[in-house]
């Protein structure tokens, strides 16, 4: 939700607070400040949607991974950079995409956060956690930046369609 696409380095204040339809869009500054909004707008999003406390807990907790891995790793916590992202709730999946304007990296080639020259790392383990908290987690390349799709189905897979 941007009034103008000609000044990249301002993002919106405040672009997250209002639900349409189950989807709010953003573009944010790559600072700490936007996770927290971020995580906020996806905890309201999914307090709305009457979601339990532990399913709201795993999203909100996937939403933060993500995001500050966008703000930190693929912005590089440039300000100027933007994250651009979307929370949608279809009604059977909760969708969260965000999108960082970094040189890219490639998934396959994450250090195991379990390996034991690792366990006493103090980072790589937000994509292992968004991985194990989300039912889908897609990565894909843009030029320049990633972007990372993360599913968490709301319904059975069985009654899904």
């Amino acid at each position: 939700m941007r009034r103008d696409a000609n000044h990249a380095t301002n993002a919106e204040p405040n672009p997250v607070n209002e639900p349409s339809k189950g989807r709010w869009s953003f573009k944010l500054n790559s600072t700490m400040e936007s996770v927290s909004e971020v995580e906020a707008a996806a905890d309201k999003m999914i307090a709305e949607a009457g979601l339990d406390d532990d399913l709201r807990f795993h999203i909100t907790m996937a939403v933060h991974e993500a995001t500050v891995n966008a703000v930190l790793h693929g912005n590089e916590y440039d300000p100027s950079r933007l994250i651009n992202g979307v929370l949608e709730n279809t009604g059977k999946d909760f969708i969260f995409v965000i999108a960082d304007q970094g040189t890219g990296f490639d998934p396959m080639h994450i250090p195991d956060p379990l390996a034991p020259e690792n366990l006493l790392r103090g980072t790589g383990r937000g994509i292992f956690l968004i991985r194990s908290l989300m039912d889908e987690v897609h990565f894909r390349q843009l030029h320049p930046g990633t972007e990372l799709k993360l599913v968490k189905h709301l319904e059975p897979a069985e009654k899904q369609t």
